[in-house]
């Protein structure tokens, strides 16, 4: 397994990316320093969370996945075996939110206590903040990495013309630019990204780090009904928009070739979408060791044109 380079930046980062959203929600504290670990141990390096995470659960109010894993750093021996990547912009109450640089220089201050790290790898803005000029957040970001707490930037959720607008205000002020691209991306959520999103991040060389590789666990096969909703704590909520005709077909489709190959449906998904142009590490997360080894197999998996060509075809809209 070979690291990717992750946009032009320095970076160098395994083809999957280990999502966080889980660590310390639907996997506890022992059960995700027992995944961390697994996934160091198998050859990984890149880790993803935000600082909003687990805001959403009861009882939570941001901050719990990063604590998690900064408790597993702590433990020694790992912080070199890591590329670190967290989020700032979303919503964490009291008027915390967006990209101004105070809430920017606020934010990466608390990301780096509860990570116990002196330096975040990647730092990227979740979610775009129109009310915010570019220019003022990437300065932002500029005075963080002059300061060595943040080597390489990024951005998530936003669109191709905002993404095109940032790039252009790097080059015009001399400012860093973001290097990675966080989107939706799966073979159910192809079209947005596909239309404009994917050319300009393989005409500029940005690195796609893409969330919910797995349409937050439909593409697994495990849900198939509405019944099967309730089989996790993501189902009820985020799942129902895939069980549809078409998500049934690429399930079928993923069916098909998961007999003919030996390879789980996840583990087809996975491959699929590190196999498409501008896609760096695909982001799926794992609630239990057993879940990340199906990870681990996913991105030793190299897809033959024949399975490529179907699974396209069944899920292109």
């Amino acid at each position: 397994m070979e690291n990717r380079k992750l946009g032009r930046s320095a970076l160098r980062v395994s083809p999957l990316c280990l999502g966080g959203n889980v660590f310390g929600w639907t996997a506890d504290e022992k059960t995700s320093f027992s995944i961390l670990d697994a996934w160091v141990d198998a050859g990984f390096n890149f880790i993803d969370t935000a600082d909003v995470y687990s805001r959403w659960a009861p009882g939570h109010h941001g901050g719990e996945s990063e604590t998690v894993i900064g408790k597993w750093l702590a433990q020694g021996g790992r912080r070199d075996k890591v590329v670190i990547a967290t989020k700032v912009g979303f919503d964490m109450g009291e008027g915390r939110a967006g990209l101004a640089p105070a809430r920017i220089r606020e934010a990466v201050e608390a990301s780096l206590r509860r990570l116990q790290v002196d330096v975040i790898d990647l730092y990227q803005s979740h979610v775009d903040d129109d009310k915010v000029p570019l220019e003022a957040t990437l300065e932002a970001y500029a005075r963080l990495i002059e300061e060595g707490k943040v080597r390489a930037i990024g951005a998530s959720n936003y669109s191709a013309q905002r993404l095109a607008e940032a790039l252009a205000t790097s080059a015009r002020l001399g400012l860093p630019r973001y290097e990675s691209l966080q989107p939706l991306f799966n073979l159910y959520d192809r079209a947005v990204f596909e239309r404009e999103l994917q050319p300009l991040c393989v005409r500029e060389e940005i690195g796609v780090i893409n969330f919910y590789a797995l349409a937050a666990g439909f593409l697994t096969g495990k849900y198939r009904s509405g019944e099967d909703q309730g089989k996790s704590a993501r189902g009820a909520n985020t799942v129902k928009k895939y069980l549809n005709e078409r998500g049934l077909k690429i399930l079928a489709a993923l069916d098909a070739a998961a007999a003919r190959t030996g390879h789980t449906p996840a583990e087809l998904a996975i491959a699929w979408n590190m196999a498409q142009p501008a896609i760096a590490a695909p982001i799926a997360s794992a609630s239990s060791v057993e879940q990340l080894q199906g990870l681990v197999r996913a991105a030793r998996v190299t897809l033959d044109a024949q399975t490529l060509a179907e699974l396209d075809a069944a899920s292109r809209e």
